[in-house]
């Protein structure tokens, strides 16, 4: 009897391991990436059945794009998205409100680039959803996350922006600080967005950086790790750990489709998906200022549109050759896998800078 009763304890402490935060994380690396690569290529077959012609490519862009990238669909974002959520939906817990606020932000981004990319396929035309309208909705959406996570963190510099290498540094926003983490959500999705324009580009920086805030997201949430690091802690933030494992695990599935020659285009569906998803996890953890040092590849493309749009205007003239800048290195003579794997190892680099500024003892 004694016997049984031990096997069955046995049993029941295997259980335990759901408890761990870092078994769930691997749990939904897995389940992310496994759900991508099993109902991946159907969605790849409908959504080419459905565009026909499928994403519009730039005419006014690196001429062999024309021959290599007609035709390809667009709108794999939503297999990005659909393996991350219901993955966090299996592995995280769903009574943290941290993950809620993540998960609001990536569908509600995730929509609005959802209709961006259909009436581009649509019209068979780079006009989608009016910018206005589009930066509208998604600072909305930017602004409600921030102010649902300054709520939640209330009493754990709820609405402070906290500053790199220093533990006790922090600046109380008050109520602008709903404006500031609104700004970085969206700014966050739309750098990603800009980014997002040769095969495999945008999503290794995406897991890239997904990773790291994995990182970031257990020790800030933990009392012993913050407290023995020197960061601050903000409770409840680990769980997004979970939440990273997933984008990094979709992030996975998703590019074996979009290694170069791409099956697929993530699309603003993916793209402003995932950098909301990013924007709003750095504002939760509060490390909105690493989020610019790690995700500093989306930060230099956004600068070279930016650039190139204030000069053209001021002096007619134009800086770059092409922007975003990725495209400027095509027009150099940089083969597309050159440019690719040049940017990956800048997002490497970044990411052990931005790492190294936790000022880990």
């Amino acid at each position: 009897m004694l016997y049984f009763l031990g096997q069955f304890g046995d049993a029941l402490s295997a259980f335990n391991v759901f408890r761990y935060i870092t078994f769930r994380t691997a749990g939904a690396v897995i389940t992310a990436l496994f759900f991508v690569f099993l109902f991946g290529p159907g969605m790849i077959a409908l959504l080419r059945l459905k565009q026909g012609k499928g994403q519009p490519i730039r005419e006014d862009g690196p001429a062999g794009h024309l021959l290599t990238k007609k035709g390809t669909p667009t709108m794999g974002g939503l297999m990005i998205l659909s393996g991350a959520v219901i993955s966090t939906l299996l592995w995280a817990n769903l009574s943290n409100g941290y993950v809620w606020v993540v998960l609001f932000v990536t569908c509600g981004f995730g929509a609005i680039g959802f209709y961006d990319d259909y009436l581009k396929v649509k019209r068979m035309s780079h006009k989608g959803f009016g910018s206005k309208q589009r930066l509208l909705l998604e600072a909305l959406i930017g602004g409600i996350a921030a102010f649902a996570i300054s709520q939640l963190a209330q009493g754990a510099y709820g609405t402070s922006l906290l500053f790199p290498f220093v533990k006790d540094l922090a600046l109380n926003l008050g109520y602008f600080y709903i404006l500031f983490g609104g700004f970085v959500v969206v700014a966050a999705g739309n750098s990603v967005n800009l980014t997002d324009g040769l095969d495999g580009l945008a999503i290794v920086p995406v897991m890239v950086a997904a990773a790291c805030f994995a990182l970031i997201a257990y020790l800030v949430g933990s009392v012993n790790f913050s407290d023995y690091l020197l960061l601050n802690y903000v409770p409840g933030t680990a769980e997004l750990s979970v939440v990273c494992g997933a984008l990094i695990g979709a992030g996975l599935g998703f590019l074996w489709f979009n290694a170069p020659p791409a099956q697929i285009f993530m699309g603003d569906t993916g793209s402003l998906a995932l950098g909301g998803a990013l924007g709003s996890i750095a504002v939760a953890t509060k490390h909105e200022i690493v989020l610019a040092i790690i995700g500093g590849l989306f930060v230099l493309e956004t600068v070279s549109v930016i650039v190139q749009v204030v000069s053209f205007r001021l002096t007619g003239k134009r800086v770059f050759r092409m922007a975003p800048i990725h495209h400027h290195f095509e027009h150099l003579g940089w083969t597309e896998s050159q440019v690719v794997i040049r940017f990956w190892i800048i997002s490497f680099v970044l990411a052990l800078i931005g790492l190294s500024s936790l000022k880990l003892r």
